[in-house]
């Protein structure tokens, strides 16, 4: 391996039975650092679930659509999820009160922020399978935090966080 600085490909030469396969990479430098931060006192909404809950979820909605919209609001509906396929729209909605709801905390109703690529939400179907809770956060940017606790060995648990950066529109 080989990288001689900034404006350089990173050269990698790999040898296997023999065989040499040589790999130059194209390094850049992004004109701006994007800012994933995911501040807790910057939090606005927070609601934490059964993640057995959340796994029917997923199962219900239309997850070939391009979008997953998630609504949390201390007014009516207070948590919502929508899917816009090419035949139906689907809504799957949460009282606050609900008991399948382990906690609800919000206080503000994102506008045009609660948009999210369902392609960036897939991955982190991973870890809900093996999830026995799930805390859905959201902050004053719209940033979506989804961290989900897995039992281990023992009554240990380990805990993944999965952020998602929001859709936003052009008129947004």
């Amino acid at each position: 391996m080989c990288y001689s600085g900034y404006g350089s490909p990173l050269v990698l030469l790999l040898e296997e039975n023999g065989v040499i396969t040589d790999c130059k990479l194209q390094t850049m430098e992004p004109e701006d650092i994007l800012d994933f931060e995911f501040t807790p006192s910057k939090v606005i909404n927070k609601i934490i679930m059964q993640s057995e809950i959340l796994k029917e979820v997923w199962s219900d909605l239309d997850m070939n659509s391009d979008v997953l919209e998630i609504l949390m609001s201390p007014e009516e509906p207070y948590f919502q999820f929508t899917t816009k396929g090419n035949l139906a729209t689907t809504h799957i909605n949460f009282t606050k009160d609900s008991d399948m709801i382990e906690s609800f905390e919000c206080t503000s109703t994102m506008k045009n922020r609660s948009r999210y690529q369902i392609s960036l939400i897939k991955p982190s179907v991973r870890a809900l399978v093996q999830s026995s809770k799930v805390s859905i956060r959201t902050d004053d940017r719209g940033f979506l935090c989804m961290q989900y606790m897995i039992k281990v060995e023992g009554s240990q648990c380990c805990f993944v966080e999965y952020l998602c950066s929001p859709n936003i529109d052009d008129d947004d």
